[in-house]
């Protein structure tokens, strides 16, 4: 039997945040085990530590259908599961697709994380398109920025919309993604807005599947609220030294959380900046996959 242990990433209170799945000593397992077990556990994304010569642990990253280059609440469930078992030192260095990453442990069960190289690239297709795939109208586009592609180890479209209200009524059709998406039709789609629930987040949005990965909506996004670290000090509060700011995500679908982003490097220049995300987890449950079935055994979970 294969044990995911399930972990609920950027919160402290089990049932919030995003769930996701962590396989340990994950080693004997070839590519297409790892893709069965995320298609078996149902989590957004399951991760799987491996041992590795080039840095301190292997991280990969399978949603239900694909393999992803990066996770960031992967990656904080994966650390939150080794530090209980094992410990994790002060500091360490993670290898994925997206590179070899540097991890402060911080107090209190956080986690610092290095995401990947920021890259910006311009969106021109058509807008109408793409807000209609959301179910929304240009009505409720936020002109005063831009939207663009951005990934500090996952692409994703930054949309900006302009009412908190406008995110309930949110209706993704992930089949006009892929044709919307030209120039990265791989890409997810992530509204942002400044309203908030929290009048201690700097920033509120949800991130919506891409095409293909076999999930629909991921509650609280590490990779892009990166990407909105970038997009906020690039366009919405320019600055040439830093800064660093709150994400809240996933009230829409009863799972909120949080996301710390800190955006540092000198200049205009965002293919220089450095991006590092804090986050928690929580312990929820255990699932157990038969290795020659595809059957689930589900332990005290809470979803």
């Amino acid at each position: 039997m294969i044990e995911i242990l399930h972990y609920d990433v950027f919160t402290t209170t089990p049932g919030t945040g995003n769930p996701a799945g962590v396989v340990l000593s994950a080693d004997r397992l070839s590519e297409l085990e790892m893709q069965r077990i995320a298609r078996t556990s149902g989590f957004t994304e399951t991760t799987f530590v491996l041992s590795c010569e080039q840095a301190d642990y292997q991280m990969r990253y399978f949603a239900p259908e694909l393999e992803m280059d990066l996770c960031g609440h992967g990656t904080i469930a994966a650390l939150t599961a080794i530090d209980s078992h094992i410990g994790v030192p002060a500091t360490c260095h993670i290898k994925t697709k997206s590179g070899i990453l540097p991890v402060i442990r911080l107090a209190h069960g956080m986690f610092r994380l290095r995401q990947g190289r920021p890259c910006l690239h311009p969106f021109d297709g058509d807008v109408e398109a793409v807000l209609a795939s959301i179910g929304l109208e240009m009505k409720h586009l936020d002109e005063r920025f831009p939207i663009v592609y951005g990934s500090t180890g996952n692409w994703t479209l930054v949309l900006p919309i302009r009412r908190l209200v406008d995110f309930q009524r949110m209706m993704p059709d992930h089949q006009q993604f892929a044709s919307v998406l030209a120039d990265y039709p791989q890409a997810s789609i992530h509204p942002i807005c400044f309203d908030t629930y929290d009048a201690q987040a700097t920033l509120h949005g949800r991130h919506f599947s891409a095409t293909g990965s076999g999930s629909i909506e991921d509650p609280v996004t590490g990779t892009a609220s990166g990407v909105m670290g970038v997009y906020y000090r690039k366009f919405m509060k320019p600055s040439v030294s830093g800064t660093m700011i709150t994400v809240e995500q996933g009230h829409e679908i009863g799972r909120s959380g949080q996301v710390k982003i800190h955006v540092s490097g000198e200049g205009l220049n965002h293919n220089d900046w450095k991006v590092e995300m804090d986050g928690q987890a929580v312990f929820v449950g255990v699932k157990k996959v038969g290795e020659e079935e595809a059957d689930v055994e589900t332990l005290h979970l809470g979803f």
